[in-house]
Formats: structure tokens, sequence, C-alpha cells
């Protein structure tokens, strides 16, 4: 389908079987997803109608007109901007079926099980084991340790990359799983922030079992796989839709106009500063979503989750600055653990000390700095010494 007037029509035809006004906002989201209109771009009877991406606007137009629910995407975010572009790439046809349907509604929240104490910005040297168990059924036993994981304590499932080959250099024994966070052997403690809240978390794993129709890809190529969750991670972060004035810039400018007697002039041509940078990036990720429309993410993405994370720091300080006493505190520093990431919300102090942690989700600025040289510019790629050593050689 191509035709936008075709489109409207197919949004029509939801709503008059599905009045907002009178329908469970479950029972909604699950005819929408029937009606091809959760992803459009996705294929038929995977939540989409086979579409261009760009015809998701159309919908979603139409449907916020009408007042319809939306699928909370600060909730479940890992599932919708990581694990749903994956398992459509890599997924078999029944994991499909099975993950896609309850991932879009909410109905299932999903978390990402990759970094580990040892292996952060060296995601590739990470100790997490997956072993076939001996049994004859194919399974997998997964022991090892994982952190940093946003929406353990919500999550249903998770996606999952573990060591099945320790005799091969690490990017090349690494195998992707689909791991069901109820089962036994999965513990999740949380991590105290310096928020004061627990939005991550550790996440232990302890004689796991997954079966082997869980394994997303083939064996041994797991980081291939792992590649697009990362690539559409920080799509999902950095380029983020927005209207202008939207995200931490609209914080600070509601902040400059609403109180004259705080501005100062220094401050206010930082306030510039950061507003034309606000509005290169939101720019910016329009146009990158537009290249992205007839293929997957690609390196690009870290561009934009730079300049995403340098962005809020640099404004989330500003209005701590131009707030004065009155931006150092919030109301709540007890051990919260939150049912969804929220970037801009809550109170000065809170969105100052939460930025901090923008460059390091999704990807260590100065390891997306690498990628962009390498990938996007075509420098010359930092030296290496480990990339044919086998993973059971290295030092840890």
């Amino acid at each position: 389908m191509t035709d936008p007037d075709e489109l409207r029509r197919c949004v029509r035809e939801l709503l008059a079987a599905h009045d907002p006004a009178t329908t469970d906002r479950l029972d909604f989201l699950r005819a929408r997803y029937d009606a091809g209109l959760a992803w459009v771009h996705f294929p038929h009877g995977l939540g989409g109608l086979d579409a261009p991406r760009t015809l998701q606007a159309v919908v979603d137009a139409e449907l916020a007109a009408a007042g319809a629910p939306d699928n909370d995407p600060g909730r479940n975010g890992i599932g919708l901007g990581m694990a749903a572009p994956t398992i459509l790439r890599y997924g078999t046809g029944e994991q499909k079926r099975r993950f896609l349907r309850p991932l879009w509604t909410g109905e299932e929240v999903w978390c990402q099980l990759f970094s580990e104490p040892g292996a952060g910005s060296d995601l590739a040297a990470l100790a997490t084991r997956a072993v076939r168990d001996g049994d004859g059924t194919g399974d997998w036993i997964v022991n090892g340790q994982k952190v940093w994981t946003s929406s353990a304590h919500n999550a249903r499932w998770a996606i999952l990359i573990a060591r099945t080959d320790p005799d091969v250099p690490k990017h090349r024994g690494i195998t992707y799983f689909v791991c069901d966070m109820t089962d036994p052997g999965v513990e999740v403690r949380p991590l105290r922030q310096i928020t004061g809240e627990a939005e991550f978390n550790e996440v232990f794993l302890t004689d796991v079992r997954i079966p082997d129709a869980h394994r997303l890809g083939e064996v041994g190529e797991g980081w291939k796989v792992a590649q697009t969750t990362l690539n559409n991670e920080r799509v999902s972060i950095g380029g983020q839709r927005m209207p202008r004035e939207g995200g931490m810039i609209g914080k600070v400018a509601a902040t400059w106009r609403a109180r004259p007697e705080l501005r100062t002039h220094g401050l206010h041509r930082r306030l510039l500063s950061g507003w034309v940078g606000a509005e290169v990036a939101r720019l910016t990720g329009e146009r990158l979503r537009q290249q992205l429309a007839a293929g997957h993410p690609g390196p690009e993405g870290a561009g934009m989750k730079l300049a995403f994370a340098r962005l809020a720091q640099e404004l989330s300080g500003l209005e701590v600055e131009l707030l004065g006493e009155e931006g150092l505190g919030y109301d709540d520093w007890t051990l919260r653990r939150p049912e969804a990431v929220d970037f801009t919300g809550r109170e000065a102090g809170y969105r100052y000390l939460r930025a901090k942690g923008n460059s390091i989700e999704g990807g260590t600025s100065e390891i997306l700095r690498n990628i962009v040289a390498e990938r996007v510019l075509g420098l010359p790629a930092e030296p290496r010494t480990d990339k044919d050593v086998p993973w059971k050689e290295l030092a840890r």
C-alpha cells in the first residue's frame, strides 16, 4: 500500500469498528495491530501493511486526532525500538507470530541483557556463557551476570547475547537469544542511581535453560544480530520524532519565558546556542528517518545519539544554573522503581542528574565517536591487538 488516502480509509474503518471512547485500551491496541496499523512497514499479519515507513506518520496523525490510545513507548522502549526490528529481521516465522503482537500492545515488556561488569564499552568481550545441554533437547544452559539492565524489574522477555564458543575471537563466538525473565535462575537486583531511583538493574543468570527455538540467528553469529539491535537503539534514543522545542530545550525555554527575573545576558547566549543545536538535531533526525525509510539503520544513528547526549547535558545544566538554588533539589530520593524511562520528566534537579547517564546508555560517547569516525567518515580504525585472538586467551 502506497496511497495515503487508502491508509486513512483503513484508519477510519478501525475507528468505526472500535470507537476509542468506548473500547478498552488493550482491545483497541490489539485491533490496531491486527489491522496492520501498528508498524505500517511491517509485513501483513505482523502489524503492518508492507507500506513505506514514511506513511506511519499518516496513521499516527489520524489516530491522535481521534483521541486513540498509544502503546506507551516509554514503558516498553526496548521492546519497540530494539527487540522488534531484530525479531523482524532475524526471527523465524513462529518467533515473529509469538512475540511481536504482545510486544507492540505492551502486554509483554522487554529488556536488554547485553552489558556486563567486564564488558560494557567492549561489549564483544562478554563472558556470560551459553552451553548446549547434553540431554538431547538442544536447550542452552546460561550462566553469567548482566548489568545496567533498564526495566528488567518489569520485563517478561529479554534480548540476550552470550558466549557459545570461547575458542574463537571474541566477535565470532557469540549467539543471540530470547530469554524468559520469569524462568528459574533469573535474579533481578535493583541498582540505585545518582537520582536515587532504580531505573535499571543487575541480572544474575544461574543455570537458566533457554530452548534452541528462542535463538535468533545462527549459532556464533550473535554479534551480527546484535548490530541490528544496537543501531536501532541509537536511533530510538537519539532520533526520536519531536516537535519544535520538544524535549529538554522545551523545558529550559519555558522556564526562561515564565521567569524573566532569572534571565542574564550570558545565559541568554547559551540558551540561543542550545536552541539552535536542538533544532539542528531535530531536523537532522528527520532527515535520518527519511533515509532509513528504505532500509535498516546504519552507523549514522551513532551521530544522532551523540548529539542527543551532549544537548541533554548542556541544556539540563543551563536550566539548573538559571533556577539557582531552586534547581538543586527535587521531591523524591527514595529507591523508586519506575515503570518507564523518562528523560525529561519531573523537576530540573532530576533532569540534570538523569542526563548524566545519556552519554553512557546506548553506547558511550567515546565508542560512538569511534563508530562515526570509522564507519561514517571512513577514517582509519584505531589499532586493535585482540581482534584475531581467541576469547579464552584474552586478559580479563
